[in-house]
């Protein structure tokens, strides 16, 4: 039996639980653990302003199940705003009840309100899962532009 389950946009009264998410989901990408790096880190975020959350929560007990997380772009050819989905990340015992889509479902809700042309996002080319994902709900492989990237 799945659990039901709520999205909502994030705020910094959600910090315990969207923290606890963050700091999973760095774990996910090889990064040791850290709390509070995660926990300042969104604080950063909130007071700025700089970014959409949105958190999935678990309805009867109210535990926190993923989290989807945008950034505000710009297009300067179209003239328009696009949002990155820069974070996906759903936790492990409850993966594959509908909750990473749900969550990309408000992305692109939130996207569409903003006036935003697209929603783009990357993820490394052996997430199979991940990729399997993205294209179900109608995200399509640039197979135009190649990416480029300088580390500092």
């Amino acid at each position: 039996m799945t659990s039901t389950f709520q999205i909502r946009r994030g705020s910094e009264a959600d910090i315990r639980s969207a923290a606890e998410l963050f700091d999973g989901y760095r774990q996910f990408y090889g990064q040791l653990a850290d709390y509070l790096l995660a926990e300042a880190f969104l604080r950063d975020r909130f007071a700025n302003n700089d970014s959409a959350l949105f958190l999935a929560f678990e309805s009867q007990s109210g535990k926190g199940l993923g989290f989807v997380q945008l950034y505000p772009s710009l297009s300067s050819v179209a003239a328009r705003r696009i949002w990155i989905l820069n974070d996906l990340f759903v936790a492990p015992g409850v993966r594959r009840r509908g909750v990473g889509r749900a969550l990309l479902q408000a992305a692109r809700d939130f996207a569409a309100s903003t006036g935003a042309m697209r929603l783009v996002l990357s993820t490394a080319a052996t997430n199979r899962e991940a990729r399997a994902l993205y294209e179900s709900c109608g995200y399509k492989k640039d197979d135009v532009f190649v990416v480029y990237k300088l580390e500092l």
